[in-house]
């Protein structure tokens, strides 16, 4: 399935991001650079990118992977009801998940992290999309860790 030294292989990915976002003050190539990096590092991805706070829900942010949903409304699926919550969530099926919001019919399963401005004022979540099950069980760590570097650039 995963390379067993994969934990070791992206224990980086904190610092990284934290080397690739310094010293940058806009959120849209905070969020971009975010995105390209984690979809480009984490194996067995397809979607990883934010969806920013609208006052109206959620608005689609900067991406990597196929086209998607553009407006999430609140409470709705993964990412607005994480986004309500103000807690990660981490799916292994996201047939099972009542509610699921399938802009990709591909994906299987699904991880969405809040993301927070160092004021505490809600930016949007991060969220990454797999088409294998489960895939977040085992890093589920490091991308938490990778979303507080992510909101550190945030400011």
């Amino acid at each position: 399935m995963y390379k067993n030294d994969e934990t070791k292989t992206l224990s980086d990915l904190p610092e990284l991001t934290r080397g690739l976002l310094s010293g940058e003050t806009d959120e849209i190539a905070v969020m971009a650079n975010a995105s390209a990096l984690i979809f480009d590092l984490v194996p067995d991805l397809n979607w990883a990118g934010f969806y920013r706070s609208s006052g109206e829900g959620l608005i689609l942010g900067p991406f990597q992977g196929k086209p998607a949903c553009v407006r999430i409304a609140p409470g709705r699926g993964v990412c607005g009801r994480a986004f309500e919550s103000g807690e990660p969530i981490v799916v292994p099926d996201v047939h099972a998940f009542p509610d699921h919001i399938a802009c990709d019919s591909a994906s299987a399963s699904e991880m969405v992290v809040p993301i927070r401005r160092k004021d505490g004022t809600p930016l949007g979540v991060l969220d990454l999309d797999s088409p294998t099950p489960d895939r977040f069980a085992t890093i589920r760590e490091i991308i938490l860790s990778t979303a507080r570097e992510i909101e550190y650039a945030l400011g």
